[in-house]
């Protein structure tokens, strides 16, 4: 293949271009935001299940807790009644007398037993309301942390995007002064060699894989017209001779 010298060297320009777009791609894409935001994401969520949980604990212990109140309150009653009865000497049988103190005195002892069951389940409760509410600390501040993070991803996005746009518009005149042929060999070389397809042959040395080429390959492109397209042996890319090429 041949094509004009001055068309190779735009190649090199394409080729300039076409890295930038990928080096800008590649940082969009590998945004430190994004991983991030992947992480607080899931660890959000196992938070957000936990805050479920608990919120069950809680609700089972609130009922749990107005149970317990209800049955001192139930027990205290039966107590203040059956005190009213024999103070109101609404019991003279000295037989039923001694029955209603010793029910009493089984009503107090209830009532200790419930009173502290009592404040067991309100100790209980105090606690998992604490944990609760330090879960839900916990989502809000991932929420005002991934606020943050989404903000800053947004941002530098856009001024990637911006740059590539940049990058984009600029290749579009570099292209149109590399012939069709030569530009599909490049994009064809380009998808099959990582993203580059032509390199500069500088000092000696192919800019594509890196190696240096031997004198004898050296003396063949030195003598080689200048409109002839060149690969490397190597690596197959789109030689591009310059003034730094050291032929």
């Amino acid at each position: 293949m041949k094509a004009d010298p001055f068309a190779q060297l735009k190649l090199l320009d394409v080729q300039a271009l076409d890295s930038r777009a990928d080096q800008l791609r590649h940082q969009r894409a590998k945004l430190p935001e994004i991983a991030e935001i992947a992480t607080l994401t899931a660890s959000r969520a196992d938070l957000v299940d936990k805050v479920r949980d608990q919120q069950i604990v809680v609700d089972d212990l609130t009922k749990a807790q107005k149970k317990a109140d209800a049955d001192v309150e139930q027990v205290k009653a039966r107590r203040t009644r059956d005190r009213d009865r024999m103070d109101q000497g609404l019991i003279s049988n000295p037989k039923d007398l001694e029955r209603m103190q010793h029910e009493l005195d089984s009503l107090d002892r209830r009532i200790t037993t419930l009173e502290d069951e009592e404040l067991e389940v309100m100790e209980l409760l105090e606690e998992a309301q604490r944990i609760l509410d330090e879960l839900r600390q916990q989502v809000a501040a991932a929420d005002e942390r991934l606020e943050s993070l989404v903000a800053a991803r947004d941002q530098r996005t856009a001024e990637i995007d911006a740059e590539l746009s940049g990058v984009t518009s600029e290749r579009g005149p570099t292209v149109e002064e590399v012939p069709a042929e030569l530009l599909a060999l490049y994009d064809r070389l380009r998808e099959s060699k990582g993203g580059v397809g032509a390199a500069e042959l500088r000092a000696r040395q192919c800019g594509g894989c890196r190696l240096t080429l031997d004198n004898s390959e050296i003396s063949q492109i030195g003598s080689a017209p200048s409109d002839l397209v060149i690969r490397c042996e190597e690596c197959q890319r789109i030689l591009v001779r310059t003034s730094e090429s050291g032929l």
